[in-house]
């Protein structure tokens, strides 16, 4: 055993490939310094309080998706459908502060801010169930599910108001949905509700992946259905959760959106699902399934927050922005490729020295 040990020790070849492997599980981590002691030299006025409160909004918003789309990304499967969602939650949420439900004949319900936040959510995880529906018991692919819901949920948002904005979310005081404006705009301790929501959400999220049944279960279906199948794990319902967490946290950010601009547009929520599927596997979440952890997502969501938020500043073109975006992605999942290589080779050397 010791001249094992010394062999492996004294072996240059394994020694940089450990270091290699370490420097590729922290490479969210590097990420984020590099992006942020760039722009914090390169972008004027990027390191102001201002500034920061701002971001960090932007950045929440992201890590909502992200959070959702880890979770369907480990099982296996894909969801395109959640800035469409968002969309249609704003409009929802739009629609309820300003009318209500019209019964006509003069009878209608209003709601307060707690019943309205209720709603738009069922309307979210309402969507997130026919995804998991549509793969689960019709065995269409996932991308196909969402690409369909996508366009479902994107089409039904601009029918709410035949593709107008709903202005002036003020509510009234006599239903109790004026305080909607808070949700985007309100502060606790000095610290954005919008982040003490995150930070509810995250820990909660991080908590189900690595201390529950559940959690061991989605990692396990994203691992091998056939095998969890076998195992006793319930499959389908796996896979229905977490479209509905996803459909959840997209409605989260419906809400938060319409409440932060006091009104609510059809077109909101476009291409949010490439920030969150970005922020997810720039955070380690693998393509293939069975891999990611939440807090790998949210320090990639800060990545694409950054950088968006960054390129803003220094006045690059939103059409740069999109390349650059799409060039992260591919970078991310070359990277990852990468370290499971890397993995499976130092896995292979590490049996072959056990052996002799």
């Amino acid at each position: 055993m010791t001249t094992q040990s010394t062999t492996s020790a004294s072996n240059p070849t394994a020694n940089s490939q450990s270091a290699l492997l370490l420097i590729l599980r922290l490479r969210t981590f590097i990420a984020l310094i590099a992006v942020f002691a760039f722009f914090a030299f390169a972008a004027p006025n990027f390191l102001t309080a201002a500034n920061m409160v701002i971001m960090s909004k932007h950045v929440a918003l992201n890590a909502f998706l992200a959070i959702g789309m880890t979770f369907v990304i480990i099982t296996g499967g894909i969801d395109l459908s959640v800035g469409s969602i968002v969309g249609l939650c704003g409009m929802v949420a739009g629609w309820l502060v300003l009318f209500g439900v019209d019964f006509g004949l003069g009878w209608s319900i209003q709601f307060n801010t707690l019943e309205i936040i209720a709603i738009v959510l069922c309307v979210g995880v309402f969507v997130g169930m026919i995804n998991g529906l549509l793969i689960t018991k019709l065995s269409v692919a996932p991308f196909i599910a969402t690409l369909g819901t996508l366009y479902v949920a994107r089409g039904a948002a601009l029918l709410f108001s035949d593709g107008r904005t709903f202005p002036n979310l003020n509510g009234n005081p006599e239903y109790g949905s004026d305080t909607f404006v808070l949700l985007g705009a309100g502060s606790v301790l000095g610290i954005p509700i919008t982040i003490w929501i995150l930070i509810f959400v995250g820990l909660g999220a991080a908590y189900l992946a690595s201390r529950t049944p559940l959690g061991r279960h989605i990692y396990a279906v994203g691992g091998n259905e056939k095998g969890a199948a076998l195992s006793g794990v319930k499959v389908n319902q796996v896979k229905m959760f977490v479209y509905m967490f996803s459909g959840l946290c997209a409605a989260i950010v419906g809400l938060i959106i319409s409440s932060q601009l006091v009104a609510s547009h059809p077109a909101t929520g476009e291409t949010f699902e490439l920030n969150a599927i970005a922020a997810a596997v720039l955070g380690g979440t693998s393509m293939s399934g069975g891999r990611g952890r939440i807090a790998g997502t949210i320090v990639g969501a800060f990545v694409i927050g950054i950088l968006s938020d960054g390129l803003v500043m220094m006045g690059v073109s939103s059409f740069w922005q999109i390349v650059i975006k799409g060039l992260v992605i591919i970078a991310a999942v070359v990277v990852d490729q990468a370290q499971q290589k890397i993995q499976s080779r130092v896995a292979l050397q590490s049996q072959a020295a056990l052996g002799k």
